[in-house]
């Protein structure tokens, strides 16, 4: 396992020949597998599972209640989200274990810039292309994309 100097990981739970780059935070109930690399600028919060074999590069940040399995590779930047009705104000009962479960099936990519909605489940082997936006739960070995930014009228318009 190597860990960057300039990260704070906090979790023991991490296999061996896992490669956690510079200014990343692992919180303490994180569990993250074997011959992983996680690139810089990520954070894994408690109630996370990541499996063996994972790629997440730059810039993604993993919450509670997103499972990752074997083989599977993250895009840069690619945006996770966790809770359906998001509020800024938290009541203090509330526990991450009511948090819809995200998981990512075994060999998997998404593509850069993705974002992936709550309780979604991707299938094993799909492939969600760069910047799609995952709404619904997506079958095994299936290619997603799209979601391309559309005219909706122009500014002066009354």
């Amino acid at each position: 396992m190597k860990i960057h100097a300039l990260s704070d990981v906090q979790s023991q739970d991490i296999g061996k020949n896992t490669t956690i780059w510079q200014y990343c935070v692992v919180l303490a109930g994180a569990k993250i597998g074997h011959s992983c690399n996680i690139g810089s600028h990520c954070f894994i919060e408690d109630d996370v599972v990541i499996g063996d074999r994972v790629t997440i590069k730059n810039g993604v940040y993993i919450f509670d209640s997103i499972y990752i399995e074997d083989d599977v590779f993250i895009g840069p930047n690619v945006t996770f989200t966790n809770d359906t009705y998001p509020k800024s104000q938290r009541d203090e009962h509330r526990k991450s274990t009511n948090y819809p479960k995200t998981i990512i099936r075994k060999g998997a990519s998404i593509g850069g810039g993705a974002t992936i909605l709550p309780g979604i489940v991707i299938g094993q082997g799909a492939l969600i292309g760069a910047g799609a936006v995952v709404a619904k739960n997506v079958k095994a070995n299936t290619i997603i994309y799209g979601g391309a930014a559309k005219i909706m009228r122009l500014i002066n318009d009354e």
